[in-house]
């Protein structure tokens, strides 16, 4: 960063601190909000767009070797004329990353001269361009596509996580419904609950929030299915940069034909189990005292004070309006050695025991007991780490939140499986250029809370930054006309993608 740049930055830090400083008021007579004399015209010279952040993430893509490796391993067009591979990927993803929600929103970007300018492009392709683009992809193209872009990411994970962030890579597993109102759209399939749509498979790494495969089924396909050879390849993938491997996944991924192969080749595991008839019987009949009280884990607060709890007006319209009501009376935990049909070996079984309470008002009815089984390979971890350890895949939920709601990757746009596969990898792209531009962060904190913040609010903090742009003597620049909390951490990481270097 400048010595200019920084110097700008705490002055307007200091200037907006000053501004927003807690002080005593006196009476207001009229609104805050009194500006009248509003007019508008238009900017002769100067030209700016409202997304100054995309010309980092388009550095990134560069000195990544991201542009390279997908013109290398993608090859649908016979002929360059004009654009590339690369600049159809590109284009969808920068189109996401930059708040769109649907290929029609490409037109706006193709529209906007000073856009193109900042990305060095004499023009970009049009929604209909890009959606003839995805329709010329097969199946192993859209893997090549996968390869491509997991290609850059074992480099990247040696360069910027420490020796100890490398020391187990763990990968979630769980598939999704991605619903579709379309009627002509080839692969549909009726799920479970009634809905037409796709049912995609996400196997992604819990360390980064990176999604690592993204395959696209028919809606009425079970979760598991042709989940396993995707998951060899994500363990493939991330062995070139961990020591260790640990799959973890809902009782769908419970595929106990590969245990014995998975625990040969050295990768752990941890599984959710349905509570069939015979482990429940099993359960029935522990002794009482191997039965441990579980405790779950609270969260820190920041001020490290714990907070008072609010009032329950939920709890107390139920009781106010007497309806059913379940309450957790207490949870313990045990185990017990097990060998499913299809093993050879025994495993680690966890059996967690949760006594409920069924009321009616403030009438308890009648007590129930209920049992979740999670089956392991790994000893290095107590019972009750096991447990937390499979609770902590929820935050793969997330994931597959922000990429439905936050980017719209699963929206489904053109009219089969593999154009709509290939889209929600292109589309997805928008979130693994955010962790990887929030790996090159230098502060700690700042690193963790970019991977985990949610994508609507990286979209306003890190691109949507009003810049003007200015092009000549062979230079394109980004000057910003805006700050927020954010700017300081963004120019000081952009001066990182500059230098980035992935041998």
């Amino acid at each position: 960063m400048k010595p200019n740049d920084s110097k700008i930055l705490n002055q307007r830090k200091e200037d907006l601190a000053k501004r927003l400083d807690r002080k005593q008021w006196p009476e207001q007579e009229k609104p805050l909000l009194k500006a009248q004399n509003i007019q508008y015209e238009m900017a002769e010279k100067v030209r700016a767009i409202d997304c100054g952040g995309i010309g980092a993430f388009h550095l990134l893509a560069c000195n990544s070797g991201l542009v390279e490796a997908l013109n290398d391993r993608v090859h649908l067009l016979k002929r360059h004329l004009p654009y590339h591979e690369s600049d159809h990927v590109l284009n969808i993803a920068y189109n996401t990353l930059t708040g769109g929600t649907c290929l029609e929103d490409i037109e706006l970007r193709r529209n906007d001269e000073t856009f193109m300018d900042g990305l060095g492009a004499e023009r970009i392709p049009d929604p209909t361009t890009a959606g003839d683009f995805t329709r010329r992809f097969s199946v192993g193209d859209v893997g090549e596509l996968m390869e491509a872009i997991n290609s850059i990411r074992p480099k990247l994970w040696k360069k910027r996580l420490a020796r100890r962030e490398r020391k187990e890579a763990i990968l979630d597993v769980d598939g999704t419904h991605a619903p579709t109102w379309g009627e002509c759209k080839e692969g549909i399939g009726l799920s479970y609950d009634g809905e037409w749509g796709y049912h995609p498979l996400l196997i992604s790494l819990a360390n980064t929030s990176e999604p690592l495969y993204l395959v696209n089924r028919s809606g009425n396909c079970v979760s598991h299915e042709g989940a396993v050879p995707w998951i060899d390849r994500a363990i493939a993938l991330v062995r070139q940069s961990f020591k260790r491997v640990c799959l973890r996944g809902d009782t769908d991924f419970a595929l106990t034909g590969h245990f014995d192969r998975w625990s040969a080749e050295g990768v752990g595991f941890a599984f959710g189990v349905d509570a069939m008839p015979n482990l429940v019987k099993i359960a029935e009949g522990l002794e009482e005292k191997r039965w441990k009280g579980l405790r779950r884990r609270e969260k820190q607060s920041l001020s490290g004070q714990r907070r008072q709890r609010p009032r329950n007006f939920k709890e107390e319209i139920v009781v106010e309006k007497r309806y059913r009501n379940i309450r957790l009376q207490g949870e313990q935990i045990a185990e017990f050695s097990y060998r499913p049909t299809k093993c050879e070996r025994s495993y680690r079984m966890i059996v967690l025991r949760k006594t409920l309470s069924v009321e009616e008002g403030q009438m308890r009815l009648w007590d129930e007991v209920r049992y979740f089984f999670y089956i392991t390979n790994r000893y290095d971890l107590s019972t009750a780490e096991v447990v937390w350890f499979c609770n902590g895949r929820c935050n793969q939920e997330n994931l597959i939140e922000q990429l439905k709601n936050g980017l719209q990757a699963l929206r489904m746009p053109v009219d089969n499986l593999v154009s709509n596969w290939s889209y929600m990898v292109m589309a997805s792209l928008a979130w693994t250029l955010k962790a990887w531009f929030a790996l090159l962060v230098r502060r700690r904190e700042d690193r963790d809370q970019l991977l985990a913040m949610e994508f609507r609010r990286f979209l306003h903090g890190l691109i949507r930054v009003p810049v003007q742009i200015i092009t000549g003597g062979r230079r394109i620049i980004y000057r910003v006309l805006g700050y927020n909390q954010w700017a300081h951490t963004f120019l000081a990481t952009l001066d990182r993608v500059r230098q980035l270097q992935l041998t």
